[in-house]
């Protein structure tokens, strides 16, 4: 199960500890092992694109890839 918890609609960087947190909330439901971090949606999800940055993609992307290296490990 793909877990999208990362906006793609926002600049706004989410809270390392919450999105973790929504994790092991759904891993109560759903084996951990079977569980994926994704951004909810893609970049350019309509025709103008959203407001975000080329920088404030790339720093969701590492958010994801923080938060998948503590919950699952490297």
């Amino acid at each position: 199960m793909v877990l999208g918890l990362i906006t793609t609609k926002s600049p706004v960087l989410e809270d390392k500890q919450v999105v973790i947190s929504r994790i092991h909330e759904a891993a109560k439901y759903v084996p951990l092992d079977r569980l994926y971090l994704s951004p909810q949606c893609g970049f350019a999800s309509c025709e103008i694109g959203n407001k975000l940055t080329e920088e404030e993609q790339w720093a969701k992307m590492r958010l994801v890839k923080e938060v998948a290296e503590e919950v699952w490990g490297r």
